[in-house]
């Protein structure tokens, strides 16, 4: 009886065309992913937000605790200054992270928006029915957060009414009455205190608009088009 003869695993050929089923299921998987990454990324952004808010809140019961245990004095002042310090500090951070939790989803629209072309390449007659990007230039991208204002003054206005924007307004107040308290402890008038108190909130405010202004353009030449809309728009063959 001949001896039997080892098994050999079947040659696989690599993917060289689209058309290949094992094209759409890796395009399939890597889609799944991002959506799976842009849930992570909103869910952080959320909880981060909700721990900032129960810190403070804690944070001023702690306070009206220590008030109806000592006199507003210098004493007092001094707590509250290093209260407010760490929700001062612990609100910016929040800020910041959930500023980054936007690029993250950002970045997963970008790479889902090129995918999306590659499902327009293998079957073309589903382009109609796509109701978000199928290129991945950022004008494309960003078309999925919807008509987004064009002056400034309407940009500040649309981010306040964001978790993030939410977010920051809070911290600037916090900032300013933290700004407040520090004039108090320096024996400032009280007319004086209240301008110092709004100072800060504006200032604080005003960093955070500058840090967020052209978020998206300071990101943009990370998330380089290999099929953007305006290549479409110049090619001849889609005139026809």
């Amino acid at each position: 009886m001949p001896p039997e003869q080892p098994a050999t695993a079947p040659v696989t050929q690599p993917v060289t065309d689209l058309t290949d089923p094992r094209a759409i299921t890796l395009l399939t998987t890597e889609h799944w992913s991002l959506l799976t990454a842009r849930s992570l990324a909103y869910n952080e952004a959320f909880t981060r937000g909700g721990m900032f808010l129960t810190f403070l809140s804690m944070s001023f019961v702690a306070l009206a605790l220590f008030s109806s245990a000592m006199s507003f004095g210098d004493a007092f002042l001094t707590v509250a200054a290093v209260v407010l310090a760490f929700d001062v500090v612990l609100g910016l951070a929040t800020y910041v992270r959930i500023a980054g939790a936007n690029v993250d989803d950002l970045r997963a629209l970008h790479g889902m928006a090129r995918i999306r072309h590659g499902y327009t390449q293998i079957a073309p007659i589903v382009e109609p029915y796509f109701t978000t990007a199928t290129h991945d230039d950022v004008d494309s991208v960003i078309t999925a957060y919807g008509t987004l204002p064009s002056s400034g003054t309407g940009t500040v206005l649309y981010g306040l009414t964001t978790s993030g924007g939410m977010i920051g307004l809070i911290t600037s107040m916090v900032g300013g009455v933290f700004a407040a308290v520090l004039g108090l402890l320096i024996g400032a008038p009280d007319g004086l205190t209240l301008w110092i108190g709004i100072g800060g909130g504006v200032l604080v405010f005003l960093a955070l608009v500058l840090f967020t202004t052209g978020t998206v353009t300071r990101n943009s030449s990370n998330f380089s088009a290999l099929f953007p809309a305006a290549a479409k728009a110049e090619d001849p063959a889609t005139e026809r």
